[in-house]
């Protein structure tokens, strides 16, 4: 299957790089580029993107109300937010927002490529224990934390809510099965039902909602 690719990001360079890397695999297709989140949303609306990798600063309107617009919609589109890390305050943002995840802008382009992929196949992008570390450090400052003290999670069984504090706080399923000792698959079946019950997209947002209610904290 063919990933069919929008580009958002105000620095033709980075657009072209990236287009000029992904022409090389037949299993990508740019369909369209963005220079601000106004013409990316517009873009997905028109092409349908299997994925759109989404700067965060841009003029008007920025990456984090671009993806919050696109997720919201019908478009079965997911978001890969690209950042700075090290200087970006607005990581937790994109996430609460809906994205499924992030790249540094930094990273070898052959890694954005497979993080693309990773999206674009319906996981998250990062190892689940990067998940933890980045959204506690982004938690974790006061500018960065929920605006809303930690809500209670309804509607799961006491065995997903250990499951949900276990992602949150970075354990793969195979770990998770260990700690628990259940089987990988049993593992694997609670996070799927909570997907479902928690209208969660992936796992990152998983991690989210375990931070947001309070199972888990940056210092925990």
């Amino acid at each position: 299957m063919t990933v069919r690719i929008v580009l958002a990001d105000d620095q033709p360079l980075m657009r072209s790089g990236l287009r000029v890397l992904m022409a090389d695999h037949p299993d990508l297709e740019v369909v369209g580029e963005a220079a601000t989140g106004v013409e990316a949303v517009q873009l997905v609306r028109d092409t349908s993107p299997d994925v759109v990798v989404m700067d965060i600063r841009m003029p008007g309107m920025d990456g984090i109300e671009a993806t919050r617009l696109i997720t919201a919609g019908p478009t079965a589109t997911r978001v890969l937010v690209l950042t700075t890390f090290d200087e970006d305050e607005h990581v937790y943002g994109a996430l609460r927002a809906g994205a499924s995840g992030f790249a540094v802008k930094d990273m070898a382009l052959d890694d954005i490529l497979a993080a693309v992929r990773v999206v674009a196949a319906g996981d998250a992008l990062i190892a689940p224990a990067v998940t933890r570390r980045l959204i506690a450090d982004f938690v974790g400052r006061p500018h960065s934390a929920p605006p809303s003290p930690p809500r209670p999670v309804e509607g799961i069984t006491e065995r997903e809510r250990e499951v949900l504090t276990l992602v949150g706080r970075g354990r793969s399923n195979t770990e998770i099965a260990e700690d628990l000792f259940i089987t990988v698959a049993t593992a694997k079946s609670h996070v799927s039902r909570l997907f479902t019950k928690l209208g969660a997209r992936d796992r990152v947002q998983l991690v989210i909602t375990a931070y947001e209610t309070g199972l888990v904290t940056p210092s925990r």
